[in-house]
Order: structure tokens, then C-alpha cells, then sequence
């Protein structure tokens, strides 16, 4: 098989894994003429918040595995692919240095087991690192059942390592999944944490996995709700010290069990959850609030988790701009915390008016019934919720439309 049949086999293949990354298109400025160029690019962000262009493939789509959520389990009737240790380490140097990509995202199917994947994964970083002087971004999956000597040296060759945990729950992990463990992967997320503190603790991060650890779950495969997602990632991040959860809208396969889904998931709803998910992390607000008198533990797929909650709570509102205490400011529809921080400088040396959220451009329309400012205080009508509501939802055709993993 031609190398360029292998790139886009296994770069299809790695788009369901969105543990690092938040799209797939190819570098703008890839020459048509280029074999491969595009094919498998996809845009991450660097701990430093810097947006950066990755190789997201995977070693290969055999699977051991029969898991009935995965397009490359055991019992697929996909086109089949490996790449060998050289191809990959090739095409990483090879479109590094056309300044297509900084860095490379490798997962891999299982092949016989997890210690001989695991040793394919670790001689990839391996030869990048050490034969080659490859500085830029790498970023392994790495395999809960691997050793603990190759989980050491993927973390000593990658920025950041991560494992899967797929499914909210460990008795959807058991249906979907069976020769699957919670515990197991639990257990290599504890290690991993470990060896990553220690590292920090020592005052050499860059010894382990200096970007942390990351995981993805599967949205929709199972009946767990939007608040059972939530606190599983609150448990994960408390647990495991995570950088980054990611949501991954389950998207039927072909062939698939009855068990599963015959319709995908919104991606609205993996939208809301990680804009739910940011909240809990950055603004202050616990996982239960977040659902409190919601009902069904489901976010509302019309508008965003915080003016829900905003609207739920229209008696802590207009808040006056120039006296509340940041944590409440936060809590404002529309605001974000670095706009919260710039707010709280202009006041101290002038009442803030509409003008200077104008010049931070806040969404007005969206912010305005929520604040008192020293030039306006909203009216009896702006605060009746259900008309704002009808006011702030987005239009019905726009909910279809996918807006991106930042969140307000």
C-alpha cells in the first residue's frame, strides 16, 4: 500500500479521537501537488494557549478490541492499515519542515496487546527525539494495560499523554466495551498524575509529560445524561489533576450493534458541555448549580449554560458594574473572565459606561439586561426572562450550525 493510501486511511481513522484537537482541516498554503498535504492536520492548543497545527493519525486501525462504539473494532469491515515506525517518523519530519504542522498527535489501534502497541507508539517519539533532535509538540495516547517502564518513557519523550476513558459511566463502559476496565484505566490516570506531580514537585516538569494529561468521552452512545457527563469530568479533573476533558459526539458506524444509537448526537449538545465544562473549571460555578432546576439533567441545547442559569436567577440581577465582587461579575451572560479583569481596571478610575464595554466589544444585546452602568440600568421589560430569552436564543437555523469549543 502506497503511503499515501496509509495517510488518509489512518488520518480518517484518528478523527474520532478529539483528545487533543478541535478540527481537521488542512494548513491553509498546502501545495496541491503535495502528496498528502492536508491530509490528517488538525489545530490543538499548547499549554501556553497557543493555537498549533498537529499530524493526528494513528499507527494503525487493526484492533484487537471489539468495542461497538469504535469504527476500528475487531469485527469492522474497514479498510485496514499500518504504518511502520520509519513512515511515521518521515512523515512528521517531512511535513514539519514544510511548516505544515508543529507537532504530532499518535494513537494507535491495539495490535496483539498493549505492551507490543505500546513499543511501536514509544519508538516513533523515540527516534523523533533522540535520532532526529525533533523539538516540536508530541502528544501520545497512551495505553492503560501498557508497562509501567513504557508509560515512564512516553512521558519522558511527549509534552502530554492521555488515556481514554470513553464512556461516562463504568456499566456503559462494560456494555459498550467489555474487554475494557475502569479500574484499569483509572489506575494508569493515577500513576500518570503521580509521575507528573513528582516531576513538577522536583522543579523539572519537563522530565514528564510537561503539558499533563488529557481524556475524551463519548457523547450520546449512552443514555447517561448531560449532569451525569459533568460530574464524571468534575471526579476527573479533581482526581487526576486533567488538563483538558474532551467531548466527542457519538456519530453512528457502519455495521453497528443494535445497542447503539441509530442517530448521531447534536454536536450543539458536545458544544454546551464544554461550555458547561468551563464554567465549573474557570467562572466559579459548581456542577450541580449549573442543573439546578433544569429537570431532566440535560442542557439546553437553545442556549448557552450561563444565561440558563442567569435567566433562572434573575433576582441577583442587573448587578451594579462598578461595586460587584468579580466572582459575580463573572457570572454575567456575555462576559468573559478576561473582559470581567479589564472591567474591574476601568473602574478603578472612572465609573465604566456603555461606551468602554463597547470598546472591549462585549455583546451588548447579551450583556446590558444583566448590568447597571453608570449611563444605564435596565428596564422593567428587560428583565421579565421569558421575553429575554425569546430575545437572546440564537435563531432556529443558527442551533444546527457548530460554534467552536471556547466557551463564555
Amino acid at each position: 500500500m502506497e503511503m499515501k493510501e496509509k495517510l488518509a486511511i489512518l488520518a480518517d481513522a484518528a478523527k474520532y479521537d478529539a483528545s487533543c484537537a478541535s478540527g481537521g482541516k488542512g494548513k491553509r498554503g498546502a501545495a496541491p501537488s503535495d502528496a498528502g498535504a492536508g491530509m490528517g492536520i488538525c489545530h490543538s492548543y499548547a499549554p501556553d494557549g497557543r493555537c498549533i497545527s498537529l499530524l493526528k493519525i494513528l499507527f494503525t486501525n487493526f484492533c484487537v478490541f471489539d468495542c461497538a462504539y469504535c469504527v476500528n473494532r475487531v469485527s469492522s469491515n474497514v479498510k485496514r492499515a499500518r504504518f511502520t515506525v520509519d513512515e511515521v517518523v518521515r512523515l512528521t519530519l517531512g511535513f514539519h519542515a514544510r511548516n505544515y504542522i508543529e507537532g504530532l498527535f499518535l494513537s494507535s489501534g491495539i495490535i496483539r496487546d498493549a505492551d507490543y502497541t505500546m513499543e511501536r507508539i514509544v519508538a516513533v517519539a523515540r527516534s523523533l527525539r533522540e535520532e532526529h533532535g525533533f523539538r516540536g509538540y508530541i502528544h501520545l495516547k497512551t495505553i492503560p494495560e501498557a508497562s509501567e517502564e513504557l508509560i515512564a518513557e512516553a512521558g519522558r519523550l511527549a509534552d502530554r499523554l492521555s488515556i481514554n476513558v470513553e464512556l461516562p459511566t463504568a456499566a456503559a463502559l462494560r456494555h459498550l466495551a467489555p474487554e475494557k476496565d475502569e479500574s484499569v484505566i483509572r489506575r494508569s490516570m493515577g500513576r500518570m498524575r503521580l509521575r507528573i506531580d513528582a516531576a513538577r514537585e522536583e522543579r523539572r516538569p519537563a522530565s514528564f509529560a510537561p503539558a499533563g494529561q488529557s481524556t475524551q468521552m463519548i457523547v450520546g452512545a449512552d443514555a447517561a445524561t448531560d449532569a451525569t457527563i459533568l460530574r464524571t469530568s468534575a471526579k476527573l479533573y479533581g482526581s487526576y489533576g486533567l488538563r483538558r476533558v474532551y467531548y466527542s459526539a457519538f456519530s453512528p458506524i457502519p455495521d453497528a450493534s443494535r445497542t447503539l444509537p441509530s442517530r448521531p448526537a447534536p454536536l450543539m449538545r458536545e458544544h454546551r458541555l464544554y461550555q458547561a465544562d468551563w464554567l465549573f473549571r474557570f467562572y466559579g460555578f459548581g456542577t450541580e448549580e449549573i442543573f439546578a432546576g433544569g429537570g431532566d439533567g440535560m442542557l439546553d441545547l437553545e442556549i448557552d449554560p450561563k444565561l440558563a442559569w442567569a435567566l433562572r436567577h434573575r433576582d441577583r440581577f442587573p448587578l451594579d458594574v462598578d461595586r460587584a465582587p468579580r466572582e459575580d461579575l463573572l457570572r454575567v451572560p456575555g462576559l468573559g473572565a478576561r473582559n470581567v479583569d479589564r472591567i474591574l481596571a476601568i473602574r478603578r478610575h472612572h465609573g465604566v459606561r456603555i461606551a468602554d464595554l463597547a470598546r472591549l466589544r462585549v455583546p451588548l444585546k447579551k450583556v446590558l439586561p444583566f448590568l447597571c452602568t453608570s449611563d444605564h440600568t435596565p428596564g422593567a421589560a428587560e428583565i421579565d426572562s421569558a421575553k429575554l430569552r425569546r430575545q437572546l436564543a440564537p435563531a432556529p437555523a443558527q442551533l444546527s450550525l457548530f460554534y467552536g469549543h471556547a466557551a463564555h
